[in-house]
Protein backbone atom coordinates (compact mmCIF):
# COMPACT_ATOMS: atom_id res chain seq x y z
CA UNK A 1 0.00 0.00 0.00
CA UNK A 2 1.62 3.93 -0.99
CA UNK A 3 1.83 5.96 1.45
CA UNK A 4 -0.63 9.00 1.50
CA UNK A 5 -0.10 12.04 0.02
CA UNK A 6 1.27 15.38 2.21
CA UNK A 7 -2.21 16.93 0.79
CA UNK A 8 -4.07 13.79 2.30
CA UNK A 9 -2.07 14.30 5.46
CA UNK A 10 -3.24 17.85 6.15
CA UNK A 11 -6.67 16.84 5.20
CA UNK A 12 -6.66 14.85 8.22
CA UNK A 13 -4.83 17.04 10.55
CA UNK A 14 -7.72 20.10 9.51
CA UNK A 15 -10.55 18.66 11.86
CA UNK A 16 -7.91 18.87 15.38
CA UNK A 17 -8.44 22.27 16.78
CA UNK A 18 -6.93 24.13 19.37
CA UNK A 19 -9.13 24.08 22.49
CA UNK A 20 -8.54 27.61 23.71
CA UNK A 21 -8.78 29.41 20.28
CA UNK A 22 -11.47 27.14 18.94
CA UNK A 23 -9.76 27.01 15.44
CA UNK A 24 -8.28 24.21 13.66
CA UNK A 25 -4.40 23.36 13.53
CA UNK A 26 -3.95 23.31 10.20
CA UNK A 27 -6.42 26.87 9.85
CA UNK A 28 -4.12 28.34 12.36
CA UNK A 29 -0.52 27.77 10.40
CA UNK A 30 0.86 25.11 13.31
CA UNK A 31 1.64 22.49 11.35
CA UNK A 32 4.80 23.78 9.31
CA UNK A 33 5.83 20.64 7.00
CA UNK A 34 4.51 17.06 6.44
CA UNK A 35 7.40 14.91 4.97
CA UNK A 36 6.54 11.63 3.66
CA UNK A 37 9.32 8.98 3.32
CA UNK A 38 9.64 6.01 1.30
CA UNK A 39 8.74 2.87 3.39
CA UNK A 40 5.51 4.95 5.14
CA UNK A 41 7.38 6.84 7.19
CA UNK A 42 5.75 10.54 7.70
CA UNK A 43 7.49 13.41 10.03
CA UNK A 44 5.07 16.62 10.67
CA UNK A 45 6.65 19.57 11.87
CA UNK A 46 4.41 21.69 13.67
CA UNK A 47 4.25 24.18 16.48
CA UNK A 48 2.24 25.46 19.09
CA UNK A 49 0.51 29.09 19.98
CA UNK A 50 3.29 29.43 23.08
CA UNK A 51 5.63 27.20 24.70
CA UNK A 52 3.21 26.69 27.96
CA UNK A 53 0.51 25.64 26.28
CA UNK A 54 -1.84 23.86 28.11
CA UNK A 55 -2.80 21.53 25.49
CA UNK A 56 0.06 20.34 23.93
CA UNK A 57 0.58 17.40 24.81
CA UNK A 58 -2.89 16.55 23.71
CA UNK A 59 -1.96 18.17 20.48
CA UNK A 60 0.61 16.45 19.13
CA UNK A 61 -0.88 13.20 20.34
CA UNK A 62 -4.16 13.97 18.32
CA UNK A 63 -1.75 14.40 14.96
CA UNK A 64 0.08 11.15 15.58
CA UNK A 65 -2.60 9.23 16.19
CA UNK A 66 -4.59 10.93 12.72
CA UNK A 67 -1.63 10.26 10.82
CA UNK A 68 -0.78 6.43 12.17
CA UNK A 69 -3.88 5.73 11.30
CA UNK A 70 -3.73 6.25 7.31
CA UNK A 71 -2.96 3.33 5.34
CA UNK A 72 0.42 3.27 4.19
CA UNK A 73 1.66 5.00 7.12
CA UNK A 74 4.07 2.45 9.07
CA UNK A 75 5.78 5.08 11.12
CA UNK A 76 5.07 8.66 12.64
CA UNK A 77 7.26 11.31 14.01
CA UNK A 78 5.80 14.50 15.29
CA UNK A 79 8.36 17.06 15.66
CA UNK A 80 7.81 20.38 18.15
CA UNK A 81 9.00 23.18 16.91
CA UNK A 82 9.71 26.73 18.07
CA UNK A 83 11.77 28.34 15.11
CA UNK A 84 10.34 30.09 13.39
CA UNK A 85 7.95 31.91 16.15
CA UNK A 86 4.43 31.27 15.10
CA UNK A 87 2.82 34.23 14.02
CA UNK A 88 -0.83 34.46 12.98
CA UNK A 89 -0.55 37.84 11.18
CA UNK A 90 1.47 35.63 8.75
CA UNK A 91 0.90 31.95 9.35
CA UNK A 92 -3.07 31.72 9.39
CA UNK A 93 -5.48 31.14 6.91
CA UNK A 94 -7.48 33.95 5.42
CA UNK A 95 -10.41 32.20 7.55
CA UNK A 96 -8.58 31.77 10.82
CA UNK A 97 -7.69 35.68 10.34
CA UNK A 98 -11.16 36.57 9.67
CA UNK A 99 -12.09 34.78 13.49
CA UNK A 100 -9.08 36.31 15.17
CA UNK A 101 -10.18 39.63 13.79
CA UNK A 102 -6.44 40.13 12.13
CA UNK A 103 -6.60 42.30 9.61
Amino acid sequence: MPAPTKEQIMEVLRPIYDPEIRLGIVDLGLVYDVVVHDGGKVEVKMTLTTPACPYGEILVAQVHREVAALEGVREVEVLLVWDPVWDPETMASDYAKDVLGIW
